[in-house]
């Protein structure tokens, strides 16, 4: 236990005396998932639209293939996107494995059902009478979408936030496309993955204090979000 209290006090240190490569890992990890997040949103977003108000047949085979990859497997996406950023891959030619731009791309594509899905049913859930009232005011194509999402926003603004603390947390893919090179790719969720096995327990604490932190930071967001909708 004096273990424990011990190295909890010296993970406390570390973060209050500015520990250069706490900090460095941790704003690294905060740049990775909210740049993928900004970018599976400016996918995502059009797409729910779409979905929403367009019919087409295997509409509803998309909607369900969304929502079953809400679920999808972290170490999958590492492998799909490894292979597919290899040497021997279709895009090896780009050089992105063991970037930071890999690890984009694998958070891109972890959030972007989510994004979609909760958005699509929040579309969905919307009273008719919004949607005929903006119609009838004779909005035209861009203008109808800019009126529903801003009768939507909270919910957009905390699936978003869902989406950034999902992928933050998210570990198995970090390691298969980032490689987890210190001072590169390594982030919160791969250094305490690998500070842990090597024994640095104060050093893995400080990190997961901060990945904590900042996963209060989002469940706080998403409150608010949700008090100011109600």
């Amino acid at each position: 236990m004096n273990e424990i209290i011990d190295g909890f006090l010296t993970a406390i240190h570390l973060i209050v005396t500015f520990d250069p490569e706490v900090y460095e890992v941790a704003f690294r990890s905060i740049y990775i998932t909210f740049s993928a997040t900004v970018i599976a949103s400016v996918i995502s977003i059009p797409i729910a639209l779409f979905l929403a108000f367009r019919t087409f047949p295997g509409k509803r085979t998309i909607i369900n293939l969304v929502h079953t990859l809400y679920a999808l497997p972290t170490v999958l996406i590492g492998l799909v996107v490894f292979l597919m950023l290899s040497r021997q891959g279709p895009f090896g030619f780009l050089g992105l494995l063991f970037t930071p731009g890999a690890m984009i791309i694998g958070q891109v594509i972890l959030v972007i059902p989510i994004i979609i899905g909760l958005t699509y049913s929040a579309l969905v859930a919307m009273d008719p009478v919004i949607k005929d009232t903006i119609i009838s005011l004779g909005a035209n194509y861009f203008q109808f979408m800019a009126s529903i999402l801003k009768e939507i926003r909270f919910v957009v603004y905390a699936t978003v936030a869902m989406a950034f603390g999902r992928a933050i947390s998210e570990v198995g893919a970090a390691i298969m496309i980032g490689g987890n090179i210190r001072g590169y790719t390594r982030v919160l969720t791969t250094s305490i993955a690998l500070e842990t096995s090597m024994g640095n327990i104060e050093f893995s604490m400080a990190l997961g204090i901060i990945l904590l932190f900042i996963a209060l930071i989002v469940n706080f967001v998403m409150t608010s979000i949700r008090r100011e909708a109600d």
